[in-house]
């Protein structure tokens, strides 16, 4: 057979190029012809795209998927909707270095557990696995997994930190010149081994889940901006890119940090790209300063390569009792969410400390009556954090008193105070019990919010939207020539987030505006994010790896994403999942030519047989390849 594959009459789009009906022939994991009518009595097999969408596969290019790769790399959650490669490494956390354990010290459990909301016991089992200390040995180990979709990396400067400072130093004190010397080093190292940037954070809300350091950051938080120049430095001599996310609540400070992009004051543009282009509900000024900050460094003035990620879905977010992402930048709710998520008791006493109840009670109600800035500030929309507060934007998904299941808080409130004074019709037996054993004494919204806490602990969840809200607003923002789609966070917060199929959401709300902006999201979920983390991925013309996908357009029409969430039980984590259910909108997924997904289910070979590949910096390919052919002229 000349061919292993052909695909027959897709609609084929590619690059941003006009889209045509045409046949794709695979062999050996390769694209070998397009055209028309091409033979297929020479193709082992044949498959009929008419009505289908052809396009390259899907990048996510914020995904915390390093812990998943240990235990289930075919990361069969991201492959069913379309996605062939991965971007890991974010947020200044990965495995690049090893577990870096050192007595009680376990920097992947203290630096993982709380930013993304996973299982110690989850995180220990991977730690365990780990054989490498180098980041070359890490490269080495990505490449013999039995990878599904192709995977890039980055070096994680929280773990950079922790290596040439020890933990405790890391989260203590400035580095000494010697110590800046030796993470300027190894980064440089790294990237020339094969790492596509470096990541860095600086999110208000991201704490190590160890004692006694559960009130501090992560490493990489502190970082002066000394430190982060000296090492964006070596990223932009390297031509790599910088991953980061901001300091939020400090404005000029995120100017002139990400103002180390800028080629006019470096150098030479630095590619940077920063999580994330939300609207935030609580803070509608926000999304406008994002905005004008990316237009500003990528001026003709500054002469930025700055991307802002934009998530292609309302910010929805389940939380299990107090323990949630959306709590940690509220020290009230932190306290909470610095106990193990297993250790209920603690949870407790901290509900049950009056000192407690009364800057709770302050927090929960701040804004809401009376006069003042506060007041204002909320009904202005201005105020400093992204969880609002608003009980009846906040809805119960599960709960030990299945009466209580799909009702907001707000509901909930209204219906205790009813059944309080006894003018509750429609109270079931159950229902009343609880009612009259716990909340018999409450009174107003805080009170009942720390009843409920109280009451059901993590056996209750709960779900909110912080950002995002208007989708029409999301829709802009996709479009946006100046914002790239992303922020998914496939792999982190396993029981609080479900964006696996965001990149299916983003082409949806795009095909609205009819064929040529799916052209055009397809190009910026394929070549546009290749190109932006420099990797020889996104394009399907011949001779490229074919990493490809046929696309449903009628399916795609009809599928609502937040309508297929369900939660799973993963064997591989032995732990509860909110995953995505997108069957039928993506029959096939090809990665380097082999079937990974088709007709709604997976091939037996998926984290079975290497599919994808470890996808390092097209420069640095280039340069060896270059060495290889001078060495052989030679």
């Amino acid at each position: 057979m000349k061919f292993d594959t052909l695909i027959q009459n897709a609609r084929v789009f590619n690059n941003g190029e006009p889209p045509v009906t045409e046949d794709i022939a695979i062999l050996d994991g390769k694209i070998v012809k397009r055209g028309h009518k091409l033979p297929s009595a020479e193709a082992g097999r044949v498959i009929d795209a008419t009505g289908l969408w052809a396009m390259p596969g899907l990048f996510d290019i914020h995904t915390h998927y390093d812990l998943e790769l240990e235990v289930a790399p075919g990361l069969p959650e991201s492959t069913r909707h379309g996605t062939t490669t991965v971007v890991i490494s974010n947020c200044s956390l990965g495995l690049a270095y090893g577990n870096q354990r050192e007595g009680a010290i376990d920097p992947i459990v203290d630096c993982y557990a709380r930013v993304e909301n996973m299982p110690k016991s989850v995180l220990r089992a991977c730690a365990d696995k780990i054989d490498w200390s180098t980041p070359e040995g890490y490269l080495e180990h990505l490449d013999a997994l039995n990878l599904g979709p192709n995977v890039v990396t980055m070096i994680p400067h929280s773990m950079l930190r922790i290596e040439a400072m020890g933990f405790e130093a890391s989260v203590t004190r400035d580095p000494t010149s010697d110590e800046v010397e030796q993470m300027r080093t190894s980064l440089r190292a790294g990237l020339r081994a094969g790492y596509v940037g470096f990541s860095t954070d600086a999110l208000p809300f991201h704490y190590l889940a160890n004692q006694p350091n559960c009130h501090k950051t992560i490493p990489t938080q502190f970082a002066k901006y000394d430190e982060i120049k000296q090492l964006t430095q070596v990223v932009r001599e390297e031509d790599g890119i910088w991953q980061a996310t901001p300091p939020k609540d400090r404005p000029l400070e995120v100017f002139k940090t990400f103002l180390l992009s800028s080629g006019r004051l470096h150098g030479k543009p630095l590619r940077t790209t920063v999580v994330a282009a939300l609207d935030v509900a609580a803070n509608r000024n926000l999304i406008k300063l994002t905005r004008i900050l990316n237009g500003i460094i990528n001026s003709k003035f500054f002469r930025g390569d700055f991307y802002m990620q934009a998530l292609g879905a309302r910010f929805k977010i389940w939380s299990d009792g107090a323990v949630t992402p959306i709590a940690e930048e509220i020290p009230e709710l932190r306290a909470l969410n610095e106990t193990d998520l297993e250790d209920r008791a603690a949870r407790q006493k901290i509900l049950t400390d009056p000192d407690y109840i009364k800057l709770f009670r302050a927090m929960w109600m701040k804004g809401k009556t009376g006069f003042g800035l506060a007041r204002i500030k909320r009904l202005l929309r201005v105020e400093d954090y992204a969880f609002d507060r608003d009980m009846a934007g906040m809805t119960v998904d599960l709960c030990p008193l299945k009466e209580w299941e799909g009702k907001t808080f707000q509901a909930l409130f209204e219906r205790v105070l009813n059944a309080n004074r006894g003018t509750a019709t429609d109270v079931t037996e159950a229902e009343q019990l609880i009612i009259s054993r716990d909340f018999f004494w409450v009174s107003d919204e805080a009170d009942f919010m720390l009843q409920i806490l109280r009451t059901f602990d993590t056996e209750l969840s709960w779900y909110t939207v912080t950002a995002n809200r208007d989708i029409r607003t999301v829709r802009k923002l996709l479009m946006d020539p100046a914002l790239l789609p992303g922020f998914n966070d496939s792999g982190a917060h396993l029981t609080n987030m479900a964006f696996y199929d965001v990149n299916l959401r983003s082409l949806k709300l795009a095909a609205e505006g009819g064929e040529a902006d799916a052209n055009y999201m397809v190009k910026r979920l394929t070549k546009d994010a290749a190109d932006v983390f420099g990797v020889a991925r996104g394009t399907i013309y011949q001779g490229d790896i074919a990493d490809l996908i046929l696309v449903d357009p009628k399916q795609l029409a009809m599928y609502d994403g937040e309508a297929h969430v369900q939660r799973i039980y993963r064997d591989e984590f032995q732990h509860p999942q909110l995953v995505n259910r997108s069957d039928q909108v993506v029959p096939l997924v090809l990665i380097n030519g082999q079937v990974a997904w088709q007709n709604d289910a997976f091939s037996s070979e998926l984290g079975r047989r290497k599919m994808g590949s470890l996808l390092k910096p097209t420069h640095l390919q280039e340069s060896q390849a270059q060495v290889a052919a001078a060495a052989v002229a030679a």
